[in-house]
């Protein structure tokens, strides 16, 4: 509720078009993954922030990589709005078909297996922005979120994997499997740039 008033403001204020950034986010963009993001001012140390995240690639070393996040987040500056570190509260949803991945030692590996589902999310994030002379800016973040998700599971031949499992496997996957689970949903360094000039700066 609180998000959606905040959202309003934005939408109904002036001041609030003076404070605009849109950003990308490098240093996912270095492994194809394509992140932009628009803030703006809603008060003097907060801001909102819409993004999506999309990874394009129908795999990566044979396993299924493709996702979609739309993001919403609500941020509080301890400085002011754009300067310094600040925290942020977000929510969101997703559409995948990928192979979950895990950390075994201290190497990144994915499931024997791939998922295609969708799924929602609500998290945490907390963040620190530099300004980079008059129109530019760094933003380097760090999120987790609860994730619950519902998807049909497959092996990698495209049989579907039921759980609990069935006797007879179904022609169709009904119902979905489901699980929640605490997860990163955001990590980055973006570059941003004003689109509008506050007045004051004019």
């Amino acid at each position: 509720m609180k998000f959606c008033t905040l959202l309003l403001v934005f939408l109904t204020s002036s001041n609030a078009l003076a404070q605009g950034y849109v950003k990308l986010n490098g240093l996912l963009a270095l492994v194809g993954v394509v992140n932009p993001a628009i803030e703006f001012a809603i008060s003097p140390k907060s801001t909102l922030q819409s993004e999506i995240l999309v990874s394009p690639w129908k795999s990566i070393n044979g396993n299924h990589m493709t996702f979609g996040i739309f993001m919403g987040e609500y941020r509080r500056y301890f400085k002011e709005h754009n300067r310094g570190w600040y925290l942020g509260a977000n929510i969101g949803m997703m559409a995948f078909d990928m192979s979950k991945p895990f950390i075994d030692g201290w190497t990144i590996k994915c499931e024997n297996r791939y998922s295609k589902g969708y799924g929602m999310m609500i998290g945490l994030c907390v963040g620190y922005e530099r300004m980079l002379g008059q129109r530019w800016l760094l933003d380097a973040y760090l999120g987790w979120a609860w994730m619950d998700s519902h998807y049909n599971g497959y092996s990698k031949n495209g049989e579907i994997e039921m759980y609990p499992h069935r006797p007879i496997q179904p022609k169709h996957p009904d119902p979905f499997n489901g699980s929640s689970e605490w997860y990163p949903n955001k990590i980055g360094v973006s570059f941003g740039y004003r689109i509008f000039t506050p007045k004051s700066m004019r």
